[in-house]
């Protein structure tokens, strides 16, 4: 019986030992970097939470690995860190050598003209808005009901975390997503230029900014954790500061089709361009390279576009791109509480108060926003020769977008 007893008992010491073993030294990203920086408080929960304070009841599970990650905090709290030094800016204009970019350009001006906004209160009504729908029965859309927990591992892959600051970002492509992710890698010195961490986000290529390896992103974490990497999950939501950057739900669609199908994009035309040249205009033997297709004037439409996503079986084949996924499908607003909602309409004072906040506003600058050649003005021309039926089955497709987020309903667009 007592040989039995140890054995027990050993058993159970080497299980706790390899916990401990798990949650602190934490893979690459030790909690060494857990730092947090959630100073503005919530309308639902004033002041965020610090270190050692009681949190929220979690499950037993939780709250053991949070009490892990708090007694973690008070230890590296004295810990230096390298980006608390003030950031070279560098030039003052970008090496621009992606053709987008090229294309689009870059807006340097500083806006000194625009009327300052109140933005806490712009926040406070954002967050309303978002929760108010998000708990309104009468008001559904797909995945709407379920759990944090039902989200499957793959449709976290566009939230970012960067531990050394305590900042989870839900990126939206179309939406600044290319500098706002070039902001995180500056924060989590995940890429070095030369042994050393970029400091300017502008110095760092857009192909790095692209590249999955370059993030941690929450569909991560079960290859990294394993069975505790849920738990993870949640702790980090509710002690991170937790972001994201929408638009108008039209005019993204108008972005998105003009950078992947308007520019020469080899990887868009093979994949998107050719079924839809084949299935809506009844191009046959088309060119295999998007070079030669350009030059015989072989090009996707808007109209060839937008038949493509009201096409039933365009999901049926696989989920939608995530240059044209919709919001509520990437980001999960309604599972996961976002701490600040940023808008492109107004990027340059939404990306200046959320670095105060962050209180990361001395290591670097957002940078400057491309000139916003799609404008919401030309929904107008773009959806002028679009079927008035077409253009109301779009609406219903991306209904929740406009909804959750505070965007006005096109009624110009959806009446004759």
């Amino acid at each position: 019986m007592t040989k039995a007893r140890l054995l027990r008992l050993s058993v159970v010491l080497v299980s706790i030992f390899m916990i401990l073993l798990i949650i602190v030294y934490w893979d690459n990203v030790g909690t060494a970097h857990f730092y947090l920086h959630t100073s503005f408080s919530r309308p639902r929960s004033p002041g965020a939470i610090a270190a050692g304070e009681d949190w929220e009841a979690l499950p037993d599970v939780d709250e053991f690995l949070a009490k892990l990650l708090s007694s973690s905090l008070k230890q590296n709290n004295s810990i230096p860190r390298k980006t608390e030094q003030l950031l070279v800016q560098g030039s003052n204009k970008p090496v621009v050598s992606n053709l987008e970019e090229n294309v689009r350009g870059y807006d340097w001006s500083t806006h000194k003209d625009r009327n300052s906004l109140d933005q806490e209160k712009l926040q406070v009504e954002r967050q309303r808005t978002l929760r108010e729908f998000c708990a309104n029965s009468s008001f559904t859309f797909p995945t709407k009901e379920r759990s944090f927990d039902d989200i499957p591992n793959y449709e976290l892959n566009h939230l970012i975390v960067d531990d050394r600051h305590g900042v989870i970002y839900c990126y939206v492509p179309k939406v600044a997503c290319t500098n706002w992710k070039r902001v995180m890698i500056v924060l989590s010195e995940s890429l070095l230029d030369q042994g050393v961490p970029y400091r300017n986000p502008l110095d760092i290529p857009r192909e790095h900014v692209h590249n999955t390896s370059t993030h941690l992103t929450f569909n991560k974490f079960w290859r990294r954790y394993g069975k505790f990497s849920r738990h993870l999950m949640k702790i980090k939501l509710k002690k991170y500061t937790k972001f994201l950057f929408v638009r108008d739900p039209f005019v993204r669609l108008i972005s998105a089709f003009r950078s992947k199908f308007e520019l020469e994009n080899e990887d868009f035309y093979r994949r998107f361009a050719i079924p839809m040249l084949k299935l809506y205009s009844n191009h046959t033997n088309l060119p295999t390279s998007v070079s030669e297709a350009f030059g015989a004037g072989l090009k996707v439409s808007f109209s060839d576009f937008i038949q493509y996503l009201l096409d039933p079986r365009t999901e049926k084949m696989a989920p939608f791109n995530e240059h044209w996924r919709q919001v509520y499908r990437l980001c999960h607003p309604c599972q996961i509480d976002y701490d600040f909602i940023g808008k492109l309409e107004t990027l340059d004072e939404d990306a200046a108060y959320l670095l105060q906040l962050l209180k990361v506003d001395r290591l670097l600058r957002f940078p400057p926003s491309y000139r916003n050649r799609t404008a919401s003005s030309w929904e107008d021309n773009w959806f002028a020769k679009i079927p008035l039926a077409w253009r109301q089955q779009l609406y219903k497709l991306y209904e929740a977008d406009f909804v959750l987020f505070g965007y006005p309903k096109p009624e110009n667009l959806l009446k004759d």
